[in-house]
């Protein structure tokens, strides 16, 4: 039953973000030209943030979809994997980081009444996104051709630590 349970939680969770958000997305911000396709961002030199979203999605089977290329790229910067608790995750750092709007918010809104189980994740995002630099304001389609890990570090993803004995 637990296994349902989590089957439908997961499957709401996708059905809320692809069915419902990215067409409000699509309606609300104005259009952003994805500069590449995936084939170019495959011949990217290795290192890079544009060659590893090509590789972020085909590994995780996903689809290039110009609404949703930044916040794959932001899993990518993040470490967060596209999982539940992932997806959560990333929603907890931006709400911490100071990214106020209605898709985080009502992401971390479900995810905590929905999965009690990573709370304590959650709240590690969350504090990991105060902690770090405000990472709203990146051109996100600009560094594509830049070094992943130059820009991880200068979100300081390595150096963050959150003391795991007041979780």
């Amino acid at each position: 039953m637990y296994r349902i349970i989590i089957k439908l939680r997961s499957a709401l969770l996708v059905y809320l973000t692809h069915n419902m958000a990215l067409p409000v997305l699509k309606l609300i911000r104005k259009p952003v030209v994805f500069p590449y396709n995936k084939e170019q961002l495959y011949l990217l030199p290795e290192g890079t943030l544009g060659k590893g979203l090509a590789c972020f999605l085909e590994v995780n089977n996903l689809q290039l979809l110009p609404y949703y290329a930044r916040h794959d790229i932001k899993h990518i910067l993040l470490c967060y994997d596209t999982t539940d608790e992932g997806e959560g995750s990333l929603q907890c750092f931006m709400l911490g980081n100071g990214h106020l709007s209605f898709p985080v918010v009502a992401t971390v809104v479900y995810c905590f009444i929905t999965m009690p189980e990573y709370w304590h994740l959650f709240r590690k995002a969350f504090m990991r996104g105060r902690q770090a630099p405000e990472i709203s304001h990146w051109k996100w389609f600009e560094m594509l051709e830049q070094d992943k890990t130059f820009l991880q570090a200068r979100i300081n993803i390595n150096t963050i630590k959150i003391d795991d004995e007041n979780n």
